[in-house]
């Protein structure tokens, strides 16, 4: 679990020390600027902005219930983080799987990646598919009427 937060705290942590530097050197505005830019860095990689994560076991077992996809995804991955982001709100609608935490999860994606941890994997109707286009993801969420 500590995994998962490193690089947000690496991130706070440099932004603070670049920041204090700039200060103390009679730089306020660029301290605060690289600061916030920092902090956004630091928010955007950690795994708040991800819905919550449940286990491989239950994602499937809700999956097999209501029919709703099953994205596994790892903390500071871009591609990742670029399919939250285009999903919007829908992402909701998705049941979320952070391979760090759960190792039954890790290896759903192992067995679908030839062995590599490769995320996001998203599992429709037991098939995989391997970092997905976030609008064709999309368009499974909202089938047309």
């Amino acid at each position: 679990m500590m995994r998962t937060w490193v690089s947000p705290i690496l991130l706070a942590l440099s932004g603070s020390v670049v920041a204090t530097e700039l200060i103390s050197g009679g730089n306020p505005a660029p301290a605060v600027a690289l600061l916030l830019l920092f902090l956004l860095l630091a928010g955007v990689t950690s795994p708040l902005i991800f819905p919550r994560s449940i286990g491989a076991v239950e994602a499937q077992r809700r999956s097999a219930v209501d029919g709703r996809p099953i994205v596994f995804w790892r903390p500071g991955c871009t591609y990742c983080l670029r399919l939250r982001i285009r999903l919007g709100r829908s992402a909701r609608r998705v049941h979320w799987v952070d391979i760090w935490r759960d190792p039954a999860g890790a290896a759903v994606v192992r067995s679908a990646n030839d062995g590599n941890e490769t995320v996001p994997t998203l599992v429709i109707a037991g098939r995989p598919h391997v970092n997905p286009d976030p609008e064709w993801v999309r368009e499974q969420l909202c089938p047309p009427a």
